[in-house]
């Protein structure tokens, strides 16, 4: 906590919402991660392809026994069409309920990736704005560190908000990844259901 207080005492007011940015981004992306990987956002290739096969068979009976505990957007589609038809309407429908899991907080990480350099910016402008209203106010500079210290503390905001995104940045392109991949398999399984329906 002391350092913290240093750090906020060094930068300015501005690296109180850094701190609270960093707090959010990674609880938001420890959230995706736990989906993702633990909750079943990804659907293995393997469990996909034999899905698929069956659907396009239109083995129903056998799909729906595969499906019957599977709580991921995968098995949730999959029981949608395999329970209300494999129209369009219902397809459409079936994504479209599971869109808000698969992009969720999407949103807020891309916003954090954005504000962070920003504040950090207007934290920086505002330290070398009282830099320089310390030079204006001093007829003889006495000693020229006090403003070279005061523009070096200044530009930790910029630092921390430049840290702050690219930490958000690589997670977040690799979520962008794996929702695109989730929606391409799901298109792939509805496309396999109406095949099967038509055999």
């Amino acid at each position: 906590m002391q350092d913290l207080s240093t750090l906020i005492e060094k930068g300015g007011y501005v690296m109180v919402p850094l701190f609270i940015l960093s707090v959010i981004s990674v609880a938001l992306i420890l959230e995706r991660f736990w989906f993702w990987i633990l909750a079943g956002g990804c659907c293995s290739i393997q469990k996909s392809m034999v899905l698929n096969a069956l659907l396009r068979r239109g083995d129903f009976s056998k799909a729906k026994t595969q499906v019957k505990n599977d709580s991921s957007p995968f098995g949730l589609v999959a029981k949608s069409i395999l329970t209300d038809g494999v129209s369009d309407a219902v397809a459409m429908e079936a994504i479209e309920s599971q869109r808000p899991r698969i992009d969720r907080f999407m949103v807020a990480l891309s916003t954090i990736i954005t504000a962070a350099p920003l504040l950090g910016i207007l934290g920086t402008v505002l330290g070398i704005i009282q830099s320089f209203r310390l030079l204006g106010e001093q007829s003889v500079l006495t000693d020229p560190t006090d403003v070279a210290g005061g523009i070096a503390a200044a530009l930790l905001t910029t630092a921390l908000g430049l840290i702050i995104a690219l930490v958000t940045l690589f997670p977040y392109m690799l979520f962008r990844g794996w929702s695109t991949r989730a929606y391409g398999r799901l298109e792939s399984l509805i496309a396999a259901a109406q095949q099967g329906e038509k055999a």
